[in-house]
């Protein structure tokens, strides 16, 4: 198995022991869960507001997506954690404006608490 690190300043770096985004023989891309985080500053964007974080969210996979050489249209499955599903509403209408042809497949669940406290967690797949 081929495995490449993908890797950009446009977005987060890792708050862990993880990649910003792993390509498996040059066709799958897997991005690690993203959090609402300035790539700049490193510090959460909206507290308290889910319309922000989630923008913060999709331009931080969208910054992956990007360095990886594709972009939302080869993105096939998501996976969406909320700290509370009453924000579905507002982080989906986000949410969709990122994918207006052919959504990629998703699951979307509530848990107790994400990364820094945020209101938002989401991660994709996408195929070259």
């Amino acid at each position: 198995m081929i495995k490449k690190v993908i890797y950009t300043k446009n977005a987060p770096s890792p708050v862990g022991p993880y990649s910003q985004a792993i390509a498996v023989q040059g066709e799958l891309i897997f991005i690690a869960g993203q959090i609402p985080l300035n790539p700049e500053t490193g510090e959460i964007v909206g507290q308290g507001d889910i319309t922000a974080q989630t923008t913060q969210v999709m331009k931080n996979i969208e910054a992956i997506l990007t360095e990886a050489g594709v972009n939302w249209s080869n993105v096939v499955k998501t996976g969406v954690f909320l700290k509370d599903l009453t924000d579905f509403v507002p982080m989906n209408e986000v949410y969709g404006q990122y994918f207006t042809e052919n959504p990629p497949a998703r699951a979307c669940v509530e848990v107790s608490r994400l990364p820094k406290d945020v209101l938002v967690e989401i991660e994709c797949i996408a195929v070259k």
